[in-house]
């Protein structure tokens, strides 16, 4: 049966599972402890998790889980000391930089692994799922939030995660995948706020489930057997046939596993900091620390005075602002030591076309110039999953009046990327060796496109006109 993941035996795709990640694994961790000092954003995330070592109280800008996971990471640096010769004392305690970084490099080399697992549970093909995962581990905004001591990538984590327990819970119906599940999600959101969008979308998703069935009551017989027609592809599967699966999740199993003990991890999650935090030990403060947080970002404001690298949430679609995080020159000739959070701008913007191309074929449902004898068709019941999660996690960016960065595409773009992947797998399955032809371009273009900006994503020395070729807008500089 194909509603379970494969065993795991030595053939090519589980071979190619294992070469991509030991890949995301190899890039992330070399030469790690690279820049002696706290870069960008580490000049909060690091120094709030050194504090809980040093017991020093501080008011945290985010829910308080990525820095426990940076402070866990520090102990055990700590006691399994890595490039000892590496330190500074920024933080507030003389540490390694290798300490509070190689966690997050370890949970970015999951990343791969995740959204692969996440497309093989949606479509149980092998293909799509080696795609999603070789062009996650060819990005660079995923390379890069994954070499420093920052929280964007515990929050696709745990995003990620949590979507794929409740996918594998649709497969299988152990209640353990749904009870982690709704945790997992409840992390997600314990990390940032915004990490909540990866539960909405399960809870749009299951919405519409529940709600389909009522509005299919109105359709005429003829109605009917045209909606099968257009929805069924090579497979079988159908529209009707994905959301089907979510009915298994009764109202109560809903309210119990996805909202109270989302609600219950959440609070539990607090406990540690409130105790730390002596002035908030209590629930009045824990209330108290939501209304200050909710008030501090409130209170942020939006042009380039706030921070010289704000950015709308449009100019995210085609990058048009990264991110600077660290530039160093040095050296006779002037070399640049730059990280750049910036994706693979080849990847991205295919990405970008890939969901404005199925956008289209929602709201125009001109899904069957796909199911041609030539081409065949997505299924579109993962369509659906793609476009309800890609707009959960950018589209409440529209009603945010803060300064905002590209890295907050960060969970939107994963799902830009599935859309990709599946695109081209139909491609590469298409009998015209066009679509082959035009699939493999692609795919050449953004492997090419990584090794081209791989040094501005991990720092290596480029020459004043090397840096300049690689900044090809003068909004990335």
């Amino acid at each position: 049966m194909l509603n379970q993941f494969p065993k795991l035996r030595l053939t090519p795709f589980t071979t190619g599972i294992v070469a991509i990640f030991l890949f995301s694994l190899v890039i992330r961790f070399w030469n790690l402890g690279q820049f002696n000092q706290l870069v960008f954003d580490e000049v909060y995330y690091a120094k709030f998790a050194s504090d809980y070592w040093l017991g020093n109280d501080f008011f945290p800008s985010h829910p308080p889980l990525s820095h426990y996971l940076i402070a866990l990471a520090m102990g055990l640096g700590q006691v399994f000391p890595v490039n000892p010769e590496q330190v500074n004392d920024l933080t507030g305690a003389v540490r390694s930089t290798w300490s509070y970084r190689w966690l997050n490099a370890l949970t970015g080399a999951t990343i791969p692994l995740l959204l692969g697992a996440i497309a093989y549970l949606l479509t149980q093909r092998r293909l799509v799922t080696l795609l999603t995962m070789g062009l996650v581990a060819l990005d660079g905004l995923f390379l890069v939030e994954s070499r420093y001591a920052l929280n964007n990538i515990y929050l696709v984590f745990f995003g990620l995660l949590g979507q794929a327990l409740v996918l594998w819970h649709l497969r299988q119906e152990k209640l353990w995948q749904l009870i982690l599940g709704g945790i997992s999600l409840a992390c997600a959101g314990s990390v940032k706020w915004n990490g909540f969008a990866f539960l909405l979308g399960v809870y749009l998703l299951w919405a519409i489930a529940w709600v389909k069935p009522f509005f299919n009551q109105g359709w005429t017989k003829g109605e009917r057997q045209a909606n099968s027609l257009q929805l069924l592809d090579r497979d079988g599967e159908n529209n009707q046939g994905f959301l089907s699966r979510w009915l298994i999740i009764s109202p109560l199993k809903f309210a119990i596993w996805l909202v109270l003990v989302p609600v219950i991890t959440y609070s539990v999650i607090w406990i540690p900091h409130l105790l730390m935090n002596g002035e908030y030990a209590s629930l009045e403060g824990f209330w108290r620390i939501q209304r200050e947080t909710w008030q501090y970002h409130r209170r942020v404001g939006n042009s380039p005075d706030i921070h010289p690298y704000c950015s709308p949430w449009y100019s995210w679609l085609l990058m048009a602002r990264p991110i600077a995080y660290f530039y160093q020159k040095s050296g006779q000739f002037g070399l640049i030591n730059d990280v750049h959070a910036m994706a693979n701008p080849i990847l991205l913007w295919f990405s970008t076309g890939a969901m404005a191309l199925l956008t289209g074929t929602v709201i125009w449902q001109k899904i069957r110039q796909f199911s041609s004898q030539t081409i065949n068709a997505p299924l579109r019941g993962i369509t659906l999953y793609i476009e309800v999660n890609y707009a959960v996690n950018l589209l409440p960016w529209l009603g945010i009046s803060r300064c905002t960065f590209f890295y907050h595409y960060l969970p939107a773009y994963a799902f830009s990327i599935l859309a990709l992947a599946l695109i081209l797998e139909t491609l590469l399955d298409s009998p015209r060796h066009s679509h082959n032809v035009i699939a493999w371009a692609v795919l050449t273009l953004v492997a090419i496109a990584f090794w081209y900006w791989l040094p501005v994503f991990l720092g290596l020395p480029l020459t004043p006109r090397g840096f300049a070729l690689r900044m090809l807008f003068p909004s990335w500089i």
